[in-house]
């Protein structure tokens, strides 16, 4: 599972995995989140899929894989990490959410902290975020550049109606955008300042 990606992109990677797992059966799976990420109260499983490599049985079952996906997630997040969130005045599940724009916002690791507080700042003000990440997630797949990451956005693709659109509707989206890096998930409990 690489950073930045959305389930879409982890279920179409699926065929080539070894597992037994059809990119459909998955997406429906995935969301109902299972009973262990019940701590940060997901709407689906996008953003609990921490980018990491998982090696596991090729017999391992829809459940048992999402299980493991989400124990993962859950032994990630420190009682630190949950600290940093609070401190930031976010809860666990609008700090994946930030989170999963930053890791899409930004192009280097280094930069995740300064890119955290700059939206932590907006956020504080009622601003909106003005994201384009998330107007792209917004869109959904472009298939004249097949991806899910339509590059230029243009002036209309900017006034895109969507809940999603940050340009628009001030505050974080209703879910996570793409699934956040752990370095991502440390630079919204500790923006800098």
């Amino acid at each position: 599972v690489l950073p930045g990606w959305r389930m879409e992109e982890i279920a179409a990677s699926l065929p080539t995995s070894g597992l037994d797992i059809s990119p459909e059966a998955f997406i429906s799976a995935a969301q109902t989140p299972p009973q262990v990420l019940a701590f940060a109260d997901p709407i689906t499983m996008e953003g609990f899929f921490l980018p990491d490599a998982y090696i596991l049985p090729r017999a391992t079952t829809m459940d048992q894989f999402l299980d493991i996906i989400a124990r993962n997630f859950t032994v990630h997040i420190t009682d630190e990490m949950r600290a940093g969130f609070s401190n930031q005045g976010l809860s666990v599940y609008q700090a994946i959410i930030l989170a999963s724009i930053v890791e899409r916002e930004s192009i280097q690791d280094e930069e995740m902290a300064l890119i955290a507080s700059v939206f932590m700042n907006r956020l504080n003000i009622g601003m909106t975020l003005g994201s384009d990440p998330t107007v792209q997630y917004a869109l959904g797949f472009d298939p004249i550049q097949n991806t899910w990451l339509k590059n230029p956005l243009s002036l209309d693709d900017m006034k895109f109606d969507s809940p999603y659109n940050t340009y628009i509707y001030p505050g974080l989206p209703p879910m996570p955008i793409s699934n956040p890096s752990l370095n991502a998930l440390q630079a919204v409990a500790f923006p800098e300042t």
